[in-house]
């Protein structure tokens, strides 16, 4: 019988997930596999608030330029339609992708992050969120759509505590 060395970034956010520090733990395990995998600059993770049609950024790498509890309009644009709307991924590959889909583009590129890559977090054929991922220019490609999607799908069970109180045993 052959053994497959399980991947110990993906053990590592399984662990977190036993961390009463929750949701913290488990993105700050989520971010640290995603720059080793995958490669950012800038890591927020936002829940999207239907009927305030509004998205919450609940965790970022950088909270000086992007604090946690920031909000986000949700529009009918074409990114939210694709990425919040049919749950499809959303490569934008330089600055003028950047500065076509986001109204805080000048913030972004000030940050030296010129590629984006937003990966929807779903649910019984719902989308949650995003888990967005930023650096330089040219850096995401469809390979990396993958890898980024296993760790949303990983982001879930914070995010969902998050929208639930949480129960005490008396």
């Amino acid at each position: 019988m052959t053994t497959i060395d399980f991947d110990p970034l993906l053990a590592g956010v399984a662990r977190a997930h036993d961390d009463a520090r929750q949701p913290q733990a488990t993105f700050e395990a989520i971010d640290k596999a995603a720059a080793t995998a995958i490669g950012h600059r800038l890591f927020t993770i936002l829940v999207h608030h239907r009927t305030a049609r509004e998205s919450e950024r609940i965790y970022s790498n950088m909270p000086d330029a992007y604090p946690v509890q920031g909000r986000k309009p949700v529009t009918d644009s074409p990114w939210m339609q694709q990425v919040m709307g049919q749950g499809l991924p959303y490569i934008g590959r330089n600055a003028d992708d950047i500065r076509e889909v986001f109204f805080d583009h000048a913030l972004i590129l000030s940050l030296g992050c010129s590629s984006v890559l937003n990966i929807p977090l779903r649910w019984r054929g719902q989308t949650l969120g995003t888990l967005n991922l930023l650096h330089q220019e040219d850096w995401y490609g469809d390979h990396h759509v993958a890898r980024a999607t296993v760790l949303a799908q990983l982001a879930l069970p914070a995010v969902m505590a998050l929208q639930r109180p949480t129960h005490s045993s008396s």
